[in-house]
C-alpha cells in the first residue's frame, strides 16, 4: 500500500481531500480496484479517456504487438512510421473529406497550441477568440485564453489579444472579425457543467468565421471518441471546422494527441515556415498510435453494433437512463448528450460531501472546474444497462447519505 505521506512529499499532484484518495493496484473494464479490496465504478473514465474501458483487450494485444518491433526511433524527418500512417487513414474514413492532415503530439493542450500555431501562420493574425468559463489545456498559451482572473492572474504576462464570447449567445459572434486569427470553441461546452448548442449556434459560428476569413478551431478533446453517441460530436450538429483537436480517449490509456485540419492550413506549419512551424520529440509514438488504432476500431465497433442492432443499448439510450432516472432532492438537473452527462446540485449542497460519500459507496466521480456543484456522469461507453442501474443506486445512495 503507498503511503499517502511519502507520497505527498515527492509528487506534487494530488487532491487534498483525503478522504477521497485512491492507491489503485488495478483498472479493468469500468472498474478501478484500490490496494484496500474496495471495487470503484469510474465515473470519469480517467477524464474521458477509457472509452472503451480500463485495459481493452484489443488496446493490451496491439500494444504488445508493437512493442516487439520498436519504441521510439524518430518522429518527423527521414523517418516514416507505419504507424502513423495506419492511423489517419483510418480515421479519415470517419472524417468529413475536408480534414486531410494530422500532426501528432502528446497531448490535447499541445493540440491546440499546434492548431492556434498553425492559424496564425494561415492568415497572419494576432487576435484569438474563445468562450467564457471554457477550458483548453494547462499550458501558458492554453491559460492565456481563460476568462477566469483568478486562474489566471499569477501566470502574467500572458499570450495577448486573447478575448472572449458567451457560448449559445448568437450576437457575441459579431465580435469575429476581420482581425479575429482563430475561434478556439468546444462542440459541446464543458468548463462549467455540461451545455448544449442551441438553436443551430455552431453552423451560425461556421458562418461567422467564414465570413471573416477567420480560422475555426474546434476542442474535441474531452467529446472525441464516441462520448456524445457519435465518433465526434460535431457531426451531430451539421458544420465542419477548419482544425479538429482530439486526445484523450485517443490513446487507449497512452498518452497522445493530434489536430487535423484543411490541407492549406496544415502545410502551412513547415512546408510554409523557414524554420520549424511546430516540433516534438514524442507526438505520433508507434506504441501510442498502435493503442489509439484499437481505440478507434473499438469504439468504431461498438458504434455500429449499435447501429445493426436493434437488441443493443446505444450510448445516447445509456445516457438517457442517467438523465431519466437520475432524481432526488439535492438534485436540480441532470444535463448532457451521449455519456457525456453533468448531474447539477442545488446550490446549498456541499459538493465535498456528495464526493466523498459517492466514494464511500464505491463512485468515482469529480466536479467541473468552474462550477464545483456540478458533477460528472462519463463512465465507460461499454458499460451495460445493470451495471448504469447499480451506478444509479449507488449515486441515490451516496445522495441520501449526507
Amino acid at each position: 500500500m503507498t503511503d499517502l505521506k511519502e507520497f505527498r512529499e515527492n509528487v506534487a499532484q494530488i487532491s487534498e481531500i483525503d478522504e477521497i484518495i485512491l492507491d489503485p493496484v488495478k483498472a479493468e473494464g469500468i472498474y478501478v480496484y484500490n490496494s484496500d479490496g474496495r471495487k470503484f465504478i469510474d465515473m470519469l473514465s480517467g477524464i474521458c479517456v477509457g472509452n472503451a474501458g480500463h485495459r481493452n483487450p484489443q488496446v493490451i494485444k496491439a500494444i504488445e504487438k508493437q512493442i516487439k518491433d520498436y519504441l521510439h526511433v524518430m518522429v518527423y524527418g527521414e523517418f516514416m512510421q507505419k504507424p502513423q500512417l495506419d492511423y489517419i487513414k483510418r480515421l479519415k474514413e470517419f472524417l468529413p473529406k475536408e480534414l486531410t492532415q494530422i500532426f501528432y503530439v502528446n497531448s490535447g493542450s499541445e493540440a491546440i497550441e499546434g492548431a492556434i500555431k498553425a492559424a496564425k501562420l494561415y492568415n497572419h493574425r494576432k487576435e484569438i477568440i474563445t468562450y467564457t468559463n471554457s477550458y483548453h489545456g494547462s499550458t501558458l498559451g492554453c491559460v492565456s485564453m481563460l476568462s477566469a482572473k483568478e486562474f489566471t492572474e499569477c501566470f502574467q504576462p500572458l499570450l495577448p489579444e486573447c478575448h472572449h464570447i458567451q457560448f449559445n449567445t448568437e450576437k457575441d459572434l459579431l465580435k469575429i472579425t476581420d482581425k479575429t486569427c482563430c475561434v478556439v470553441a468546444e462542440t459541446v461546452s464543458v468548463g462549467d457543467g455540461v451545455k448544449l448548442p442551441k438553436n443551430d449556434y455552431l453552423k451560425k459560428l461556421r458562418k461567422r468565421c467564414d465570413e471573416t476569413g477567420t480560422v475555426l478551431i474546434l476542442d474535441e478533446i474531452q467529446t472525441g471518441f464516441g462520448r456524445t453517441g457519435t465518433l465526434f460530436a460535431f457531426e451531430q450538429y451539421g458544420f465542419v471546422p477548419d482544425i479538429l483537436c482530439i486526445a484523450k480517449a485517443m490513446g487507449g490509456g497512452l498518452p497522445i494527441g493530434a489536430f487535423i485540419g484543411k490541407e492549406a492550413i496544415m502545410q502551412r506549419l513547415n512546408n510554409g515556415h523557414p524554420l520549424i512551424g511546430h516540433a516534438t520529440t514524442y507526438g505520433g509514438n508507434p506504441v501510442c498510435l498502435a493503442s489509439a488504432l484499437a481505440q478507434l476500431n473499438e469504439v468504431a465497433k461498438l458504434l455500429e453494433n449499435e447501429r445493426n442492432n436493434d437488441n443493443v443499448l446505444s450510448i445516447q439510450q445509456k445516457g438517457e437512463i442517467y438523465r431519466n432516472k437520475l432524481k432526488h432532492k439535492h438534485i436540480e438537473r441532470v444535463e448532457g448528450v451521449g455519456l457525456f452527462n453533468a448531474i447539477y446540485l442545488k446550490k446549498d449542497v456541499d459538493w465535498k460531501k456528495v464526493l466523498i460519500s459517492c466514494f464511500n459507496n464505491g463512485i468515482i466521480t469529480g466536479t467541473h472546474l468552474f462550477n464545483a456543484n456540478s458533477l460528472s456522469i462519463k463512465p465507460p461507453l461499454i458499460i451495460t444497462e445493470e451495471e448504469i442501474e447499480e451506478s444509479i443506486s449507488k449515486i441515490l445512495k451516496a445522495l441520501d447519505e449526507i
